[in-house]
């Protein structure tokens, strides 16, 4: 018993002291942070922020160093702390606040004809104007290589230029040119958390070894780059929206991911260049607008006069899982072009199906067996292709018919040729309904809807010896309908602040064709040897340069006009209709898709140069609105940098914020039927400036409901002269109706030659 009781004391002692050490070992682990100081409140013991900065850190750290310093976007600086460490300095004196490192991600030709730029040039302004607007991409870096980055016909860099080009790996100061005009890298951040970069991996430099920053400075401003195509598809011209445009590329994004620190670092620097445009194809979660790194980065550029554009995200068709949601960031989601890669399927009953791929290689001769990637594995993950879960004597000579999800498209194929598989079909399962995504596969492959999915595998079920065959047919233009939203586009309504809707807008996001870098294949995957100086991917990463560069463009003809006066004119000139009548589907639904899903509608580049009116704000116009949220001092000062007080005999109002759309959250009534009888009124104000020539403007409602009542005050607008203001009112008169229900509007004033329309949406909650 005493031998048994001594065993036992020192394994309790033991684990005690294992418990003792992992505790001390959490509590020493250091993560990075952003320290956003008050300037204001700097000691007057101190003549230099910088040395204040150095003071209060080395008050909790003798071995901590800073990692950047922020002067523009925030202003402090960012190291690595332990959580005791973070948690002393949160209590000092001058610290607004302690923000741990957040990491973001990415979202990942016939563009320029399918938007109306081929064949309306003259209403351009001309590329001398363009060539003076600098648009700045942080991503990924950039292939400086490329034909997209030649500048050829450009003039002299524009004089309000003040970056430069950064040397690094495989990158030197040649690599610019009056095209690619500036590059940096910012990679304090990632390597605090993994450690130095591995540059047998990567290049510690600009250079893109990732393809997903080359893809998306060449959709904003490349240049035109005549008989690019990946493979032969989607073969012609292929140019950025801005063409004239100059690129600055900031690498910001590593193979660990995106981090908070180098993000807002990259965005201090862009400011400090002097770019106008800046495109962020970036997504976290999202919080609070003081907690954002993003939204803080980018008030700091809008009041600079950039305009900001960030993609929406890659989380559809999910209700409310939209991000980047800062009513002074443009929030773009993703739509199709009127372009197809099909592929056709044959089965062994003469049924004939249909599919999307970017196959280009050798062509199955005829007929092969099929098999279900399910009934080919002793795995449960057969179904879905996973790595070394086929069995190769049941795959060999054969099509494997492969459920999408949880590993990369792509990979599932090479998993089935490494099986000695001879082709796939990857069959949508409901979370992807009908929505084809083509890939440059590395065997014969075809990617079908959830409907032909389901009736190949009943057919593999079935049929005792099934058999198929796939053939490729190209490209295929003039796809009808065209625009549909993606369904992996983020949707709203809006999860910070419900009375803001977004997206703002769509563009085109789907089978894009832009640069890539000549790193990586076009799959970007390790087993993939193929090179291409072009590459064709899908995400709102791809649809967020494409108004990034229309941007630029509107930037271009109308330099005056403030970031918000920009987003305007492309959202009220976004079209939501196809030319038949028809509201725009979302190919998640087959339906019709709503506010929710595409904002304003889908932009119209060619419009917006000529909007006629315009929905204004300025800074101050936003810090009212943080008021209206009832953002304390403090919090405000975190995003404006400035002390600010809300006044206490003032009533702030989101609605009051003069936004091109509505959003109306209305209260549910309880009951299943949802009818207590009451009316809920709301009223939001605007403000119209005049951009155009004198005229007068009347007002159009269109309503989907009964249940709300609209009404706006004065029905007619008349402008006298340039950047003249009128106001006017929208009253909301709603009835009650079950919790989750929602209806759409639409708000239009015209004079006959424009038309500005904005959509509003109602929710019940």
């Amino acid at each position: 018993m005493k031998m048994a009781s001594l065993k036992h004391i020192v394994v309790v002692l033991i684990y005690y002291h294992a418990f003792v050490q992992a505790k001390k070992g959490t509590q020493q682990q250091k993560k990075t942070y952003i320290i956003h100081m008050d300037k204001s409140n700097m000691p007057a013991s101190f003549e230099d922020h910088l040395k204040w900065y150095d003071s209060s850190l080395r008050s909790v750290s003798n071995s901590a160093n800073m990692l950047y310093t922020y002067n523009n976007v925030i202003h402090g600086y960012s190291t690595r702390l332990t959580d005791q460490e973070a948690e002393s300095l949160k209590s000092q004196t001058g610290i607004l606040a302690v923000l741990p490192e957040q990491i973001y991600e990415l979202h990942t030709t016939q563009t320029p004809k399918f938007l109306g730029l081929e064949n309306n040039e003259a209403f351009y302004p001309e590329s001398s104007l363009v060539s003076e607007v600098i648009v700045g991409v942080l991503d990924t870096g950039v292939w400086p290589e490329l034909k997209s980055f030649d500048d050829t016909g450009l003039g002299p860099i524009p004089s309000s230029w003040k970056g430069t080009c950064e040397v690094g790996k495989n990158f030197n100061s040649s690599s610019c040119n009056k095209k690619l005009i500036g590059a940096r890298y910012f990679s304090k951040g990632y390597e605090a958390a993994f450690g130095p970069i591995n540059e047998t991996v990567e290049s510690r430099s600009p250079r893109d070894d990732d393809g997903h920053g080359t893809h998306t400075a060449s959709t904003s401003a490349g240049s035109a780059v005549k008989g690019a195509s990946l493979f032969g598809y989607a073969s012609g011209t292929a140019r950025g929206m801005a063409t004239s445009a100059r690129v600055a590329a900031y690498k910001i994004c590593w193979q660990g991911g995106c981090f908070s620190t180098d993000i807002l670092a990259a965005i201090e620097k862009a400011v400090e260049d002097g770019c106008n445009v800046l495109s962020m194809s970036i997504g976290g979660g999202v919080t609070d607008y003081y907690g954002d790194p993003v939204a803080i980065g980018a008030f700091t550029a809008m009041e600079q006069g950039i305009v900001v554009s960030c993609s929406a995200g890659n989380g559809g068709p999910t209700s409310g899982s939209i991000s980047n949601v800062a009513p002074w960031i443009t929030t773009v989601g993703a739509g199709t072009l009127d372009r197809d890669f099909p592929t056709y399927i044959t089965l062994g009953n003469r049924n004939k199906l249909s599919g999307v791929s970017l196959y280009s290689g050798k062509q199955l001769g005829g007929s092969v067996p099929l098999i279900y990637g399910g009934n080919a594995s002793k795995s449960t993950n057969g179904d879905l292709c996973m790595t070394d879960t086929l069995s190769p004597e049941k795959v060999s000579g054969k099509i494997v018919v492969c459920d999408r999800g949880s590993n990369s498209r792509v990979q599932k194929g090479s998993v089935v040729k490494n099986a000695g598989g001879v082709g796939m079909i990857l069959a949508n399962t409901d979370i992807y309904g009908e929505e084809l995504v083509a890939d440059a596969h590395v065997l014969p492959a075809a990617a079908v809807g959830q409907k032909s999915g389901d009736s190949i595998k009943k057919y593999v079920f079935t049929d005792p010896n099934p058999t198929g065959v796939i053939t490729f047919g190209g490209t295929q233009l003039g796809v009808q309908p065209s625009p549909v939203v993606a369904a992996f586009s983020s949707r709203g309504p809006n999860p910070v602040t419900p009375e803001i809707l977004k997206p703002d807008l769509i563009a085109p996001g789907v089978n894009i064709l832009a640069g890539w870098t000549g790193a990586v294949g076009p799959t970007g995957l390790d087993f993939d040897k193929r090179r291409v100086s072009f590459n064709i991917i899908s995400g709102t990463s791809m649809s967020c340069p494409h108004v990034s560069g229309l941007a630029a463009v509107v930037k271009a003809a109308h330099r005056d006009w403030s970031p918000a006066a920009v987003r305007s004119a492309l959202m009220t000139t976004a079209y939501y209709k196809y030319k038949s009548g028809e509201t725009i589907e979302d190919v998640a639904t087959g339906s019709s898709s709503t506010p929710f899903d595409y904002g304003a509608g889908h932009v119209d580049p060619v419009s917006a140069l000529d909007p006629g009116l315009v929905y204004d704000l300025t800074v101050d116009d936003y810090l009212a609105f943080l008021c209206a949220l009832k953002y304390n001092s403090e919090e405000i000062k975190r995003i404006a940098k400035r002390n600010y007080v809300c006044a206490s005999s003032k009533k702030y109002r989101i609605e009051d914020l003069n936004y091109p759309s509505f959003s109306v959250p209305l209260q549910a009534a309880s009951g299943r039927r949802g009818g207590s009888g009451e009316m809920t009124v709301v009223k939001h104000t605007r403000t119209l400036t005049n951009v155009g020539t004198p005229a007068t403007y009347r007002v159009s409602i269109f309503s989907q409901t009964k249940s709300v009542k609209i009404s706006v005050e004065p029905g007619s607008l008349s402008f006298s002269k340039p950047n003249e203001k009128k106001t006017y009112t929208v009253t909301f008169t709603a009835s009650s109706m079950p919790s989750g229900t929602t209806s759409f509007a639409r708000l239009e004033w015209s004079d006959g030659k424009h038309i500005l329309g904005s959509p509003i949406a109602f929710s019940w909650t």
